[in-house]
């Protein structure tokens, strides 16, 4: 793949799409111990036909972001909660936890050697930061790997919404996304395959994506498409569901603490799909839209619509500004939570 120039990228309007950078970030695991990891230009990866990720998935990722400042300097959000949820997701592979301080120094280095490539404040967008780990050892038998590579590639993306947010339709699936004590709380690949058919399916219905119900009774809201849910009470209140097969999203629990700093009581408690009606706003959240408003979620038919169709929601609309203007440093949020990339 040929590697991308910055003349050849329009910053204003760029869409989520891979592009192939000039430097990326690769360790590798071996005996028992990881190795010094280094840029590298090579944007391929050669392993082999029976490398252990290729046939039981042992394979987890991450994503994030570097968000360019009015002044010009970078920011990270919270890169050390990523770290930590990628070595949680690690472990419950049976995978080796990448160090979470050389998580962070590796992300910093790939930010810095593709600084050209975060877009400007003014466009809205950034540099959408993907750290991964495949399991590299050629296994036929099901058991672990014991060799295995990290990595990290970044590619320039644009603002999610680049017209200002827009409420879509989202309907509930017969399909489940994560087995009840099964992998729901990792980011891993398999979580995001099985949800590839039930998200064409909505996609065909006319629906944004699809809302998961809890896998043992389809009845409490788990997630909607790769996103978590919340809903904002007609009292003002914050509420998100609790579950064990909810992935713990770092926007999620950083809207928590925002709107506990708005006065909105936030809780994470199970939500039932036939209690929509206590809901004024509802909205998805995660780290590629930051927050999606939901107009409306039909269930069995019946379609319940939330604050408008077509326009957001006030408090979704407030929640959305402050997190914003705490990743690009407009505002000032809880300590540690933007971190500044030293620039060259």
């Amino acid at each position: 793949m040929t590697k991308v120039d910055t003349k050849d990228l329009d910053f204003d309007n760029l869409d989520f799409s891979y592009r192939d950078l000039p430097y990326s970030y690769e360790a590798e695991y071996h005996d028992g111990k990881w190795g010094k990891g280094k840029l590298t230009t090579d944007s391929s990866m050669n392993i082999s036909e029976a490398a252990v990720a290729l046939h039981y998935g042992e394979e987890v990722f991450e994503g994030l972001k570097a968000y360019r400042r009015k002044d010009g300097g970078v920011n990270l959000f919270r890169p050390d909660r990523n770290a930590k949820r990628m070595k949680n997701s690690a472990e419950r592979l049976l995978m080796p936890g990448y160090p979470e301080a050389d998580f962070i120094e590796s992300v910093k280095e790939v930010v810095r050697a593709n600084q050209d490539f975060i877009p400007p404040y003014e466009s809205g967008g950034s540099l959408y930061i993907r750290p991964f780990m495949i399991g590299t050892s050629p296994i036929v038998g099901v058991h672990a790997g014991q060799d295995f590579t990290f990595r990290v590639y970044a590619t320039p993306v644009g603002a999610y919404y680049p017209g200002g947010l827009t409420p879509t339709a989202f309907v509930t699936s017969e399909f489940d996304r994560a087995a009840h004590g099964g992998t729901g709380q990792a980011k891993v690949g398999g979580n995001y395959a099985a949800s590839m058919l039930p998200g064409e399916e909505a996609h065909r219905a006319g629906y944004s994506d699809v809302v998961y119900l809890d896998p043992r009774e389809h009845h409490y809201i788990e997630e909607l498409g790769s996103a978590n849910f919340f809903g904002i009470t007609k009292d003002g209140q914050f509420k998100t569901p609790k579950s064990p097969s909810i992935l713990p999203s770092i926007t999620k629990y950083s809207l928590l603490e925002l709107a506990d700093e708005m006065g909105m009581n936030p809780v994470e408690t199970p939500i039932a799909i036939d209690e929509l009606d206590q809901f004024a706003e509802a909205g998805a959240m995660g780290t590629a839209a930051v927050i999606s408003p939901v107009g409306s979620i039909t269930h069995k038919g019946n379609k319940h619509v939330f604050y408008s169709e077509t326009e957001v929601g006030p408090k979704t609309q407030a929640l959305y500004d402050r997190l914003i203007a705490i990743q690009y440093g407009d505002e000032k949020g809880p300590a540690g939570w933007a971190v500044d990339v030293p620039l060259d």
